[in-house]
């Protein structure tokens, strides 16, 4: 037994050093922690359990007497925060993480495991990409995995971490995720390389330009969230998991809550002009009624327009969706839209209540925007919302006009409470545009046409511009103080906390993708 034993040991201090202590030290050299270093850094202390730590590789002609310790793959479980979470780690010293059939399956496994406890999926991506010299098995290794990205989505939470290359077909299990993280300058993703481009478009581009994550986070929108390091990344995804459940079938985790519910909120009454076109600081308003003011905003470099993230109300867990008046006016476009669209899904698919604060001028006006498919992008929000079966509360800060009142969620699609401040408006457009074209041939017709066009603009805004035409008929739920928002917040979020929703049978929607 002893000799078995000491067998076993030795097998495993070969595993443990990965591709060896050079290779290591390129890691360390790069800036980047290794597949193991990671594991240790995310993971509760001590609570990492590895499964397969002894897989090999296939015999391929072209992989006979190469050395590759669990197949460049770490996988296991092991808890962040006391919740137990699955966790697999690609390990660059060996083979450059390259991914082959059993490290394909190895990591299939893995989220076979998590679906069955009900545990979030959690990906270190650090990987040259398909192992050439596994040929086609190395492809079927990445249909199983991006197979499952597909099948559990919305089953348990997965999330991706670019902690160095990600290129070719690898890039679309991360895509197929909830959440992608990636690290300043060590992380990069793309399907065809600098050279590849070169070739056939005579382009000459850098990684870093390409597909770095300054590139995924302002102009793709591809990474929600960029930090720096391994270790700033690790830290968000601890983070991003206290607002998260476990799995689709439970509620998010209730948070301490050090804030008083009954907290009023003063500072408001100042910060949010009545004139409409007076831009503000949502993030401000947003920080203010917000449990210590803790906001996770997802994706904050890419369509600005609008904000997106993560809060806590009275313990709750929330995500928020706001326009941004800094930005465009706050004006949906496409970008916007599908941003918008997919965090609704998330929270919805997670038990999340969305709260949607409104400030929207209405969609952009453009040709580009109308050619590039401004309606069946935006459309993507009203399906979202409309989707949507968690608690859903709107609360219109200011201006609220056109098409873009209902993608904000309003009553009739779906908003389970609405709420107004005393300077929300409610319209089909602005004042200004309305009387413009509701009264055209009295003010063309009249001896002073300017006098005229401001006194009917004071005209509609009186009769229309205000909340109280909208709460009179019933869409809107009641017209608040600002100093009481927090508080009435958290009331309705409680109040919504046992709210059941069925739909008609059916496969699924089509969503206008």
């Amino acid at each position: 037994m002893e000799e078995l034993l000491a067998e076993m040991e030795e097998r495993r201090k070969r595993v443990l050093a990965g591709g060896g202590p050079e290779r290591i030290q390129k890691q360390h050299e790069a800036g980047k922690m290794t597949a193991r270093e990671r594991i240790d850094y995310l993971l509760d202390k001590g609570s990492f359990v590895e499964l397969q730590p002894f897989a090999e590789h296939l015999e391929t002609p072209l992989m006979q007497g190469l050395e590759a310790p669990a197949d460049g793959v770490v996988t296991g479980y092991g808890k962040i925060g006391g919740r137990t979470v699955f966790v697999f780690s690609q390990d660059f010293t060996v083979l450059g993480g390259s991914l082959g059939k059993t490290h394909g399956r190895k990591i299939a496994h893995l989220m076979d495991l998590a679906v069955r406890v009900g545990a979030p999926i959690i990906g270190l991506n650090d990987s040259a990409g398909a192992r050439i010299q596994e040929g086609v098995d190395s492809l079927s290794g990445y249909g199983e995995v991006f197979y499952r990205n597909a099948v559990y989505s919305g089953v348990v939470p997965q999330i991706s971490a670019i902690l160095g290359p990600c290129a070719g077909g690898a890039v679309y299990s991360p895509a197929l995720t909830d959440f992608v993280l990636m690290s300043k300058g060590t992380s990069y993703m793309f399907i065809t390389g600098p050279e590849v481009i070169k070739s056939v478009t005579r382009e000459e581009v850098s990684f870093e330009e390409l597909g770095g994550s300054a590139v995924h986070s302002q102009k793709s929108g591809v990474a929600h969230l960029e930090r720096e390091g391994d270790a700033g990344v690790l830290e968000a995804i601890r983070k991003l998991l206290t607002y998260l459940p476990q799995n689709a079938r439970e509620k998010p985790p209730l948070r301490p809550n050090k804030d008083p519910k009954e907290r009023k909120t003063p500072e408001l009454l100042g910060l949010v002009h009545p004139d409409p076109r007076r831009p503000y600081n949502m993030h401000q308003l947003i920080r203010t009624i917000v449990d210590e003011g803790e906001f996770l905003e997802l994706q904050p470099e890419f369509a600005r327009n609008i904000i997106t993230g993560f809060a806590h109300l009275g313990g709750q867990s929330v995500g928020i969706v706001a326009n941004n008046p800094r930005f465009m006016a706050g004006a949906l476009d496409i970008n916007a839209s599908d941003k918008a669209a997919r965090f609704i899904r998330t929270c919805d698919c997670f038990n999340i209540p969305i709260l949607t604060l409104v400030d929207v001028t209405g969609f952009l006006p453009g040709v580009a925007q109308e050619h590039q498919g401004i309606i069946r992008h935006g459309a993507k929000m009203l399906y979202a919302y409309a989707e949507a079966t968690v608690p859903k509360i709107t609360l219109i800060v200011r201006k609220s006009y056109g098409g873009a009142y209902l993608a904000m969620n309003s009553r009739d699609m779906g908003a389970d409470v609405v709420l107004a401040w005393p300077t929300g408006a409610v319209a089909v457009m602005g004042a200004e545009g309305a009387a413009n074209i509701i009264y055209r041939k009295e003010i063309q017709a009249s001896a002073d046409p300017a006098a005229t066009r401001a006194a009917k603009i004071a005209e509609y805004k009186k009769a229309f511009d205000n909340p109280y035409v909208a709460a009179g008929r019933g869409y809107i739920d009641d017209v608040i103080d600002p100093a009481e928002t927090r508080r009435l917040l958290i009331l309705h979020l409680e109040m919504l906390a046992s709210k059941q929703e069925e739909r008609p049978y059916k496969k699924h929607g089509n969503m206008p993708l």
